[in-house]
């Protein structure tokens, strides 16, 4: 999953990119409204933490500029304590959720959890995949009860598909979503990530459409 945090405070934006990876996220982030316009606009993440104090634009008009392009992507806004107003204004305009300053990071994962959640369609944290359950608040995958260990990148990917049910999914998607542009990888890592989960799960959980991409098999809400 991926998270673009738009947050000038150089001290709360690394203390959310450090809760978001330890949660299993890929973080994004920017420090101005005009590159967190522009990054929302033309890349897409799985959830945007907003904060409503950016300099060049303002995190409200950022998220107005979303909507009116029909961009969707879950925004959590963060606000400061005593502008109720801000946080009216900005669920009025299309944020799904907000934290008010200070916050305990904590919440702030939870919330992202939840938001991505309610976007794919579940109502629980705990997601049905035919045989197999994703806790994704636990970040496990079990089946029958007895927990299945994973990498941190078979996790992500099992995840990703999870949220992205009834729906092929590309490998250049997967890999947008699963690795930070700055990451190095192989042309078939992919390949190899979908081979090593399917050899844990069972060959029959990731459909493979030719040309296309993957899905999960089993999928229910």
């Amino acid at each position: 999953m991926r998270i673009l945090v738009a947050e000038d405070d150089l001290w709360i934006a690394d203390a959310l990119r450090a809760a978001l990876e330890a949660a299993g996220f890929v973080v994004e982030a920017e420090t101005d409204g005009e590159e967190a316009w522009f990054r929302g606009d033309t890349e897409t993440f799985d959830a945007i933490i907003l904060d409503l104090g950016l300099p060049t634009i303002d995190g409200l008009s950022v998220l107005k500029r979303w909507r009116r392009a029909e961009r969707t992507s879950p925004v959590l806004i963060l606000t400061s304590r005593g502008d109720w107003d801000e946080r009216v204004d900005g669920i009025e305009a299309g944020a799904d959720d907000y934290v008010v300053k200070p916050f305990r990071v904590e919440e702030v994962v939870a919330r992202v959890r939840a938001i991505i959640r309610r976007s794919a369609g579940f109502a629980s944290s705990r997601i049905q995949l035919g045989d197999l359950v994703l806790d994704t608040r636990a970040m496990q995958l079990s089946r029958d009860g007895v927990p299945i260990t994973l990498t941190a990148q078979e996790y992500r990917l099992i995840a990703y598909l999870a949220h992205q049910r009834d729906r092929v999914v590309s490998q250049a998607e997967i890999t947008e979503h699963l690795y930070a542009q700055d990451f190095e990888r192989d042309s078939n890592s992919i390949e190899v990530l979908v081979g090593r989960l399917r050899r844990k799960l069972g060959g029959d959980i990731i459909k493979t459409r030719r040309g296309f991409g993957y899905s999960l098999n089993g999928n229910e809400g």
